[in-house]
């Protein structure tokens, strides 16, 4: 866990330098007074490697994905308990009609 925490500080150290080099580059612009028209290649490619390395860790640091198919023997809530105080019987349903009586023109 530490070595994923690590690697995703890596990579937050890695985009929070291609931001800089951007800004650094954009202001270089301005003195030579030419147009933006992108930030250079090595900086697009520290912003890739940063984002690969930022979602590794994302996925690996929390631990162990569980299931969620209801039938798992690692969930831990077997059932839902049988609590009145979250059965709403006055909501805008009301102004539907219970029974459709609607027939199919042939």
């Amino acid at each position: 866990m530490r070595f994923g925490f690590a690697i995703g500080l890596f990579g937050v150290v890695i985009l929070s330098h291609a931001a800089y080099s951007t800004v650094q580059y954009r202001g270089l612009l301005k003195i030579m007074e030419e147009e933006f028209s992108g930030p250079p290649l090595n900086v697009v490619a520290e912003l890739l490697v940063g984002l690969v390395l930022c979602t590794w860790a994302a996925l690996t640091v929390p631990g162990k994905f569980l299931s969620i198919h209801p039938d798992s023997e690692e969930n831990r809530i077997v059932s839902l308990p049988d609590n009145m105080d979250f059965m709403i019987f006055n909501h805008r349903g009301r102004v539907l009609p219970s029974q459709l009586d609607l027939k199919l023109k042939h």
